[in-house]
């Protein structure tokens, strides 16, 4: 059952690894004994030295070590220190969209889960960080934090790594030696298998390895600028490399003043300037304009944004593969295609080459443009039959998306295509899970005047849905006061059912469902007086099914229920409709057909899992415990519920704060406890709490992957322990001490401590012996 349960966990994201991974043994060592006694260890570096690399392949040694996970949060694209939170979040799957402070939830969620966080690239947002840790540390006892950056975040407790450049060997002891190094330097080891991918033909051996020597000892050792000069060796013996190397460092040199060589930085700029030397002149413009983008992008995002007649879109296939062939560019196959990326320093370097050429500002305008465009079709198509490949499309472009706008707040005059690139994005902001991002930006873009557009209509109510769908009612309705001015100053007459929409829904939020429904009402008249296409209708139907249930009106719940799904199936839209057979399984319990309400929520269930939809799966799992309640299974209700919990955990508001949706729960709390009884009622309960959001909702989908008798080891006889007691519980009886416990699990001794006192007492036992005698027999049940 073990074995399951660790198949079922997520294990986090860190990411595999495109290429082998050179030494650092001792460094690895090191980071591993820093971490089992620092909460934050901070890996500090030059450019190039390899911080990244060497964190991740810790990360992803240590992590089984870490039950919820090795999360990795890259902060290199953001520009805004006030979404760092925001980031974290989103990289360990929260959802919660509400108003209350990011940092909040994130406590919250990570306070009972013992996690290791990556934060890699922080030296730009140091502040921010350095807050946001502080916060995480002292709210989540069991959160370790392995971090990168040029500079430390002087954070209490912090543990700060130097990382040195690989070793590198004396030539002149190399040249010296009898035959081939029989323990070549890890700098030369590094050397020779790039050198090997370059060209198959590669190897060290006696009569190069002093040549391999002198250049890695040129280079400093550092690993990015001797993955550089590897790739000459496809076209270039070694010696004439070091040769060439050597010539180049002498002619830069002599162009310095003042004795300020800059060292190991001035090391990977010549590496870097004579990886530019090989490039074409077309590869050379790619790489200064591919500069532009944030993360990576694919083929046809370069050549919208990169060509024009110096640089033709025919050539541009050459030039990308050209730079993927000289390590420049990073090619990352995805299932829709290759998408690249530059790494950091690289993508720096490119910056200061477009800055030369005094073409920045035309290149990211013509990347915000693409951008912009691709958002519109988005706004236009996503109420149609694509909605599931237009998240993913989107997911995937997030980062160039935030950059764009990034981009449009630096000047006043790009703030106008800003607002329209907010603006469309609406239902990428609403429904995939960026509520609070999407806030974020139209909130600092409304902060200026603009003249009147549609544009700034629709800003203004995607504003006031986005703040009332976090609860923040007060600051949902200053937006419609400000659309309201708007449209009577200048006759828009669109806003008027944007209007009427949004007050429907911040009435509801208000705990009015009567005048909620008039208002929803009078929302889906003016759109059909207004021959409007969709998503406006579906949206008005959705919030009259929302009053009505909350009403009690179930017979015309249905019948708006059935109009809103014909609605949808004519449009192939699956995020409302999915909606839809939500509330139709609301209607169908309270009418007393069970057997119809379980299909209809599953139907909700499938299309939003497809969404990732966290909302709409904890509201779709919550009526399916609902309805196993009421058909007598109780102990499958437990563990929906206790699913239900992990899920509505990843959102943040249990229930989304809507006192009728917690008044429900708790009554099927109540009804599946008097059926099963509070001993049975607590194990299933934990089972279900114990799997993970994707397990958990293949058991709510009935699907045979998963059944009760796969159900994660937290059963009756571990009660009433934590997962976390029971490993501890399980070392005791081992034989470890608590300082081995410690160590063992990579926690501080004095939480070994607590973790066996919380034994000692849930389990009514006054000695070590006891638990050990204790834990050993469950562990016999469990084989």
């Amino acid at each position: 059952m073990a074995e399951t349960m660790r198949e079922q966990r997520r294990q986090g994201n860190l990411p595999a690894e495109l290429s082998s991974f050179v030494d650092r043994v001792a460094e690895r060592a090191d980071l591993k004994r820093l971490l089992a006694v620092s909460r934050v260890v901070t890996v500090t570096g030059p450019a190039g030295v390899g911080k990244t690399r060497t964190v991740l392949r810790v990360a992803a040694e240590v992590q089984r070590a870490f039950p919820d996970g090795a999360w990795l949060a890259d902060l290199s694209p953001l520009a805004q220190p006030d979404l760092v939170a925001e980031t974290v979040a989103q990289t360990l799957g929260l959802r919660d969209q509400s108003a209350r402070p990011r940092a909040e939830s994130l406590v919250e969620y990570l306070e009972s889960r013992r996690l290791l966080l990556v934060l890699d690239n922080c030296e730009h947002l140091a502040d921010s960080c350095t807050q946001l840790v502080a916060e995480l540390l002292r709210g989540a006892p069991a959160l370790r934090v392995l971090v990168t950056s040029r500079q430390s975040l002087a954070v209490q407790g912090e543990q700060v790594f130097p990382l040195l450049p690989l070793a590198v060997p004396d030539p002149e002891r190399v040249a010296a030696g009898d035959g081939v190094d029989r323990e070549p330097s890890p700098a030369m080891v590094l050397f020779a298998e790039r050198s090997r991918a370059a060209s198959s033909s590669f190897a060290l051996t006696e009569t190069n390895q002093a040549a391999v020597a002198r250049l890695c000892r040129g280079l400093d050792g550092i690993p990015l600028a001797i993955e550089l000069a590897a790739v000459r060796a496809r076209a270039l013996p070694v010696q004439q490399i070091a040769d060439l190397l050597e010539g180049r460092f002498a002619d830069r040199f002599a162009l310095l003043t003042g004795g300020m060589t800059g060292g190991r930085h001035e090391s990977l700029r010549t590496a870097v300037d004579w990886s530019h030397d090989l490039c074409t002149r077309t590869e050379s413009l790619l790489w200064a304009r591919a500069s532009v983008f944030a993360g990576d992008f694919d083929l046809s995002a370069a050549q919208d944004v990169c060509a024009d007649d110096a640089l033709p879109a025919s050539e541009m296939l050459r030039s990308v593969a050209g730079l993927v062939d000289k390590s420049i560019l990073l090619c990352v196959e995805h299932p829709t295609g290759a998408r690249y990326r530059l790494l950091d320093t690289l993508r720096e370097y490119g910056l200061d080459m477009l800055r030369n050429t005094g073409d920045e500002r035309r290149l990211r305008r013509r990347h915000r443009d693409f951008y912009l465009r691709l958002a519109q079709r988005f706004d236009t198509d996503w109420c149609g039959p694509d909605q599931v490949v237009w998240k993913q499309r989107l997911d995937r472009e997030h980062t160039n998306l935030t950059s764009a706008l990034d981009f449009c707040l630096t000047d006043p005059a790009e703030h106008q295509a800003g607002l329209e690139l907010a603006a469309a994005l609406l239902f990428f902001w609403n429904t995939c899970g960026h509520a609070r991002e999407g806030r974020h930006y139209l909130d600092r873009l409304l902060a200026v005047e603009y003249p009147p557009s549609e544009a700034l209509t629709k800003a203004l109510w995607s504003a006031g849905l986005l703040t009332a769908m976090q609860g923040d009612v007060e600051a949902a309705e200053m937006r419609l006061g400000q659309l309201r001015s708007h449209a009577e100053a200048h006759d828009d007459t669109e806003a008027a059912f944007w209007i009427t929409y949004v007050t429907a829904v911040c009435t509801l939020f208000r705990g009015d469902p009567v005048r909620a429904l008039a208002l929803a009402e009078k929302a889906a008249a003016l759109h059909r007086d207004r021959g409007d296409p969709a998503p406006g209708p579906l949206m008005a139907l959705g919030t009259q099914c929302i009053a009505l249930a909350v009403t009690g009106q179930f017979d015309r719940q249905i019948a708006v229920t059935e109009r809103l799904t014909a609605l949808c199936r004519r449009h192939g839209e699956l995020w409302m409709g999915s909606y839809a057979s939500y509330m139709r399984a609301l209607a169908e319990i309270d009418r007393g057909d069970l057997a119809a309400a379980v299909r209809c929520c599953r139907d909700a269930l499938r299309s939003k899992r497809q969404l990732e939809d966290s909302v709409g799966c904890a509201m779709a799992v919550d009526v399916l415990a609902r309805a196993a309640a009421m058909l007598g299974e109780a102990e499958r209700a437990a563990r929906l519920l206790g699913v239900a919990h992990r899920l509505w955990q990843s959102v943040g508001r249990p229930q989304f704060g809507w006192i009728d949706l917690i008044v429900a729960r708790g009554q099927v709390e109540k009804l599946a406890r008097q059926t099963a009884g509070d001993t049975n009622f607590d194990e299933a309960y934990l089972d279900g709490l114990n799997l993970d959001p994707a397990a958990g909702i293949g058991y709510a989908l009935d699907e045979p992957s998963l059944h009760p008798a796969e159900l994660p080891p937290q059963r009756a006889g571990w009660a009433p322990l934590t997962q976390r007691e029971r490993e501890v519980a399980l070392l005791v009886a081992d034989g470890l001490t608590n300082q081995q416990i410690a160590d063992r699990l990579m926690i501080g001794r004095r939480t070994a401590n607590t973790h066996v006192e919380h034994i000692l007492t849930k389990l009514d036992f006054a000695s070590r012996a006891q638990i050990a005698a204790w834990a050993a027999a469950r562990q016999r049940d469990d084989a």
